[in-house]
């Protein structure tokens, strides 16, 4: 990371050395460079069949499994390959969050083939996601880690507002912008998401606890489709839209795009029915009820567009969509071809020519917690210049370790605008529970335990939900930014480019410039204090 001269000396245990993951991530045994769970910004070397403008997108639904993958081509992204498998992990999630055998066994299966068409890929252009489903089961159970492994790559956790961000943006691109507002509905298996948004710039957000999969559980569950089934399904389907109607009706839109297979089922069979030659209509939709309380079982669907998948799980969205549709007085609908996996294809292509929508969303985060600039930038310069000079000695990649040093640097005052008493710790909540377009669960929770730690008391308990292979970088990471902010408390334009950094594997050492130490009283003193609190982590610190 930084440094120039001995000043301190931290006590760390080294990292292994074989492999070089990016923060907080884990390797597999003895994976390839390929299989590692690597950092988005590492890449493997590429194949002779693959090159570097091939991208891949992975969606891990609550229904299906998809995957896309593309090329880029004169600032555009033609797509090469599409997979799709009804896993409907949905199905074999249990009261405790844990998957069945069953389930977990056919989603591991399709992750190890999906696996196999982008082993050539560079690491890099690869990502993959989980919805609601996964949101639910990560944390009581190792299924994220078995389906990591099966797929060679690591899995990112998003939160519902992202998942509809990224949603919105492959429903962008895959229409022409016609000019005014959209309405895009996108009905997966496990939640639903409601957008309003113009361009490609999403206005209004929304993740709904409620999709084909659960509805179709709750309400269908024995496959019979009755009357007062479908009733109380779209009852509540309904309630689920009660807080949010009025804000999408206030800010209103032009026109109404639905994405994902359920909406699209839906639009074949209304087309193939006769009802609506023009997208799905409130008549066709009610149409499309009473055939299916006619039918009055899902094993006696009728209709040729649905897939034998997709009919145990069609009559929960239909009443989805139906209260959708009564909920926001919505005369038509369309679709669109563009969903999740498009739109997280376009965002990773805008990491990879550097338009991070991450950036924005800090940039965002600075103007409405009105972050001193001139303190977070000087900050950042130490932050990284004590980096840079321990990178070697502390096996740190430079990308990644620059780039969440930054980000922290950037943030970590954000707390002030709530109380100055705890600060740090109301800025780390903040960062871990906001909703940050762009950002994992795991990117919010590396951001925030920064910047819940970047002041005050060390504990070695506070990374006891690090792995352990991560525990040292994690260390490293907050002292660099520890230090830095030691460094500025008077908050003034002081230089620290003279300051030289050495380490070892367990320590740190600052070497001040003739007469420093002695102009800074103050800083000597809190520097001093604060090997105390670095010696808790494992860090020697030493001042000269």
């Amino acid at each position: 990371m930084r440094g120039r001269r001995p000043v301190y000396c931290l006590p760390f245990p080294s990292l292994p050395q074989p492999t070089r993951c990016g923060i907080f991530l884990s390797c597999t045994g003895q994976a390839t460079t390929k299989q590692c769970l690597l950092d988005q910004g590492q890449r493997a070397p590429l194949s002779q069949t693959e090159d570097a403008h091939s991208l891949a997108a992975i969606d891990l639904g609550s229904n299906s499994f998809h995957m896309i993958v593309g090329r880029l081509q004169n600032e555009q992204v033609q797509l090469i390959d599409r997979l799709r498998e009804p896993v409907r992990l949905a199905e074999g999630l249990t009261a405790d969050h844990n998957l069945e055998d069953h389930v977990a066994e056919r989603a591991l299966d399709c992750l190890q083939r999906f696996g196999q068409r982008i082993r050539d890929l560079p690491v890099g252009n690869v990502r993959a996601v989980g919805t609601n489903t996964l949101r639910r089961a990560q944390a009581a159970s190792g299924f994220l880690d078995q389906a990591q492994e099966a797929l060679g790559q690591r899995i990112d956790i998003i939160s519902g507002i992202e998942e509809a961000r990224l949603v919105y943006l492959g429903v962008a691109h895959s229409l022409a912008d016609a000019g005014g507002r959209r309405l895009v509905v996108d009905i997966g298996g496990g939640s639903t998401e409601v957008i309003i948004g113009e361009g490609f710039q999403p206005i209004q957000l929304e993740s709904l606890y409620m999709g084909c999969v659960g509805m179709s559980q709750r309400f269908f569950a024995d496959g019979s489709i009755e009357k007062s089934a479908m009733k109380n399904a779209i009852l509540a389907a309904r309630l689920e839209l009660q807080a949010s109607k009025q804000t999408f009706k206030r800010i209103g839109w032009t026109t109404a795009t639905g994405s994902s297979g359920t909406i699209r089922a839906i639009r074949d069979v209304v087309r193939e029915a006769g009802w609506s030659d023009n997208g799905i209509t409130a008549e066709s939709l009610k149409k499309l009820r009473s055939a299916l309380v006619e039918f009055g079982h899902t094993d006696k669907i009728g209709f040729e567009a649905i897939s034998a998948d997709r009919r145990p799980v069609f009559a929960g969205g239909v009443a989805v969509l139906s209260a959708v549709f009564h909920a926001l007085k919505i005369d038509r609908m369309l679709h669109s071809s563009g969903a999740l996996r498009e739109g997280l294809l376009y965002d990773l292509l805008g990491r990879i020519q550097h338009q991070d929508i991450r950036e924005a969303t800090l940039q965002s985060i600075v103007e409405r917690y009105h972050v001193d600039l001139e303190q977070a930038k000087r900050v950042e310069e130490t932050a990284l210049s004590l980096a840079k000079q321990c990178a070697d000695a502390w096996n740190m990649e430079a990308s990644s370790t620059f780039q969440w040093l930054r980000w922290a640097a950037l943030t970590h005052e954000i707390g002030l605008v709530i109380a100055h008493s705890q600060y740090h710790k109301h800025g780390g909540y903040l960062l871990e529970y906001a909703d940050l377009p762009g950002f994992t669960q795991r990117d919010q929770r590396i951001l925030a335990l920064l910047v819940r730690h970047h002041r005050r008391k060390l504990r070695k308990a506070i990374f006891e939900n690090i792995p352990p292979d991560q525990t040292d970088y994690s260390i490293r990471l907050i002292a660099l930014l520890r230090l830095s902010v030691l460094l500025h408390r008077s908050r003034s334009h002081r230089n620290t480019r003279d300051i030289r950094v050495t380490a070892t594997a367990d320590s740190i050492k600052l070497i001040f410039p003739d007469g420093w130490i002695k102009e800074h009283p103050l800083t000597t003193a809190d520097l001093n204090a604060e090997k105390k609190n670095l010696a808790a982590v494992g860090i020697k610190l030493k001042i000269a």
